[in-house]
């Protein structure tokens, strides 16, 4: 009896949706415990939208920051830098290609070696993420976090990271390839009187450096918004299902 009792006491609702909808009127905010479940709060949206931006940024850089990860990578490819094209393209005519390649591998390689100190920048930046903020991304376009990062760190990222250029520049020897470039390309140029082209090459990788990693981030973003596969913990599953 008490076994029969339970069964009638615990199978109720389904009773009362199968057979008695016509006699009973549930209240218009009425949800089953399930669908009460899959609700979100504001905390799991943050926190998901946080773990989305921590995982892009940090698959980004372990990318970005390998050997070749920009140089055989089209995508964040440093080519010669365009205000000094002229001097590329008159050495390259006098037949001084290697000294031009050495010097687009150099600025690769420094890209590649201050990457690997972008993610602690990228995770502070990650933490100051508000509720509107978070509400805002969740509903907004395929990259609408990345949009969000690169407009509240693009300027932090500049000062923050110079110095890190700065020693990867040193740490490769990019200006002793430069150094040759621009003394060959003097020597080319005495007769027509042509100036001396000298980009900022800080800068130049600076800002490459930065625009690559953040290509790399929002191709993770529309990843996890797009495949489920790519959701690799509860949270993003979670957060990610109910757009």
């Amino acid at each position: 009896m008490r076994k029969f009792l339970y069964f009638l006491v615990s199978s109720l609702p389904i009773i009362l949706l199968i057979g008695g909808c016509g006699q009973f009127n549930f209240p218009s905010d009425f949800k089953l415990p399930q669908q009460q479940a899959q609700g979100l709060s504001t905390a799991e949206v943050i926190k998901g939208l946080k773990e989305a931006l921590t995982v892009g940024a940090t698959n980004s850089v372990g990318f970005a920051s390998k050997t070749d990860g920009f140089y055989k990578n089209p995508l964040l490819f440093l080519p010669f830098p365009p205000e000094a094209i002229k001097v590329k393209n008159t050495l390259e005519a006098a037949g001084l290609n290697k000294p031009v390649n050495n010097f687009i591998l150099s600025l690769n390689r420094a890209a590649e070696d201050a990457s690997k100190r972008a993610l602690p920048i990228f995770k502070d930046a990650i933490l100051d993420m508000t509720i509107t903020d978070a509400m805002g991304i969740l509903k907004g376009n395929e990259t609408a976090a990345t949009d969000y990062l690169k407009a509240k760190t693009t300027n932090q990222l500049k000062t923050e990271f110079t110095p890190v250029v700065r020693q990867s520049i040193a740490k490769v020897d990019v200006t002793s390839y430069w150094n040759p470039i621009a003394t060959n390309y003097n020597r080319l140029t005495l007769l027509t009187g042509g100036e001396l082209v000298n980009p900022n090459l800080e800068e130049y990788i600076t800002e490459k450096t930065i625009e690559g990693l953040f290509s790399l981030i929002a191709k993770e973003e529309v990843l996890i918004r797009k495949d489920p596969a790519a959701r690799i913990t509860d949270i993003l599953r979670k957060v990610f299902a109910e757009q």
